[in-house]
């Protein structure tokens, strides 16, 4: 995800790549009638903006990891950026300034793509003015690819500032992914589906000699599991093996308690320090060749809201303000939503205090959410009623169904958990 300084914050990490491989201080931004100034004196690289086009692979996808199936949410802009790279002599000396678009040039060839550390340190640098962009955090990479113009395609955007052409090079950059900031609508899931609530089945022909999972048991009436949980794994050539998580927010997440079952299922206790969203789950089997991995399958690992809620939930000038914990700490650099009903809004930001003593924190469990009428005067949920809420981590959502009552059997129809409603007055 990226939010609207996404282009000034990919301008600004080339600007400072190109002024640290270069070595040059003088690296501006400035259209082309404008980039020399009034002194021709040293050396100086312009990177000028020239042209802002739409992504048609990306045009009407949603959000990764941001809107699940059948919900609707408002595709993310995705731009790819012309860039015209100038370099300029001292004194206005030719041979000094084909030096020096020579060494840019082999610079940006040398970083075909912006790393989220580049963008990070660029972006969170004082004085920069970008710190609250995000543009790091997006999933897709940001690729520098020379682009060919031919000499009337370039000679015309010299001609269109009625200045001096001088020898440039042309970069395209992308993708850049501007996230919506309208809420998506988030139905309630389906509690059955079919008859029996039965899915596909399949089975292999064949047992592979190496471990394979196959699927993923979770306790009775779950749709995610829980940090503490005990899930069981099946699959084959399981015996021996040693359950792993996965993941590309935590480099190492906690470890697991597996207990071997059979040769078919392995029994995985969830670590309690382990924090929402989206994980994959693996098995290691040792050999004498080494270690030998199994396939990966899906484990989302939701948050669980402390109860009772607050409710009813006064409106004081047009502003409904909800807060909400979770028994499990969610680190501060995942995305966490509420969700009344169908309506989505995002946390609101830590209240400022102190400066927390080193180490700072990694993780928060209180969260403030505000809904407000709109301008035309509509508040954007009903009032009045009570309201299904759901806390997402990261897509992951926490438990809405109504769990079972000791003595009532797994046949019991499926509920809505009545205690984690809301009503809005």
């Amino acid at each position: 995800m990226s939010n609207r300084l996404a282009i000034a914050a990919v301008t600004a990490t080339l600007r400072s790549l190109l002024a640290t491989g270069v070595g040059i201080p003088d690296v501006t931004a400035r259209p082309l009638d404008l980039a020399r100034g009034d002194s021709d004196s040293g050396e100086q690289l312009n990177l000028f903006l020239y042209q802002a086009l739409p992504d048609a692979a990306w045009r009407n996808r949603d959000m990764p990891r941001q809107t699940k199936p059948n919900e609707t949410g408002l595709p993310p802009l995705p731009l790819t950026l012309y860039y015209l790279l100038t370099a300029y002599g001292d004194k206005d000396n030719d041979t000094s300034a084909h030096k020096l678009l020579g060494s840019a040039m082999g610079v940006l060839h040398d970083h075909p793509l912006l790393s989220s550390a580049e963008i990070k340190n660029t972006t969170s640098a004082p004085g920069s003015g970008l710190q609250d962009s995000d543009l790091h955090e997006q999933l897709e990479r940001v690729r520098i690819t020379l682009q060919p113009l031919t000499f009337e395609e370039i000679s015309k955007l010299w001609t269109t500032f009625q200045t001096h052409y001088r020898t440039s090079a042309a970069y395209q950059v992308s993708l850049v992914l501007i996230e919506s900031t309208r809420p998506s609508k988030t139905p309630l899931p389906v509690l059955k589906r079919g008859e029996d609530d039965r899915g596909i089945t399949s089975q292999p022909d064949m047992i592979p000699p190496f471990p394979v999972l196959a699927s993923v048991q979770l306790p009775p009436r779950r749709q995610s599991a829980q940090p503490g949980d005990i899930i069981s794994v099946f699959g084959s050539r399981l015996a021996g093996g040693t359950a792993v998580l996965r993941s590309l927010r935590e480099e190492s997440p906690p470890p697991l308690v597996t207990v071997g079952v059979s040769d078919a299922q392995l029994d995985v206790t969830l670590p309690n320090s382990l924090a929402p969203g989206f994980y994959t789950i693996a098995v290691e089997l040792p050999s004498p060749h080494g270690t030998i991995s199994s396939n990966e399958l899906p484990l989302a690992v939701a948050p669980v809201i402390v109860l009772p809620l607050t409710t009813p939930v006064t409106r004081v000038n047009g502003k409904a303000t909800i807060n909400l914990s979770s028994s499990i700490p969610v680190l501060f650099e995942q995305r966490v939503s509420l969700l009344l009903g169908d309506y989505e809004t995002r946390a609101e930001p830590p209240l400022p205090s102190a400066p927390p003593p080193p180490p700072p924190p990694i993780s928060r469990s209180d969260f403030q959410f505000v809904i407000e009428t709109s301008p035309g005067g509509i508040f954007p949920v009903p009032t009045g009623m009570p309201l299904l809420v759901r806390l997402r981590v990261d897509g992951v959502d926490s438990e809405i169904l109504a769990p079972l009552l000791p003595g009532q059997p797994e046949s019991t129809p499926l509920e809505f958990d009545t205690t984690k409603t809301i009503r809005i007055d």
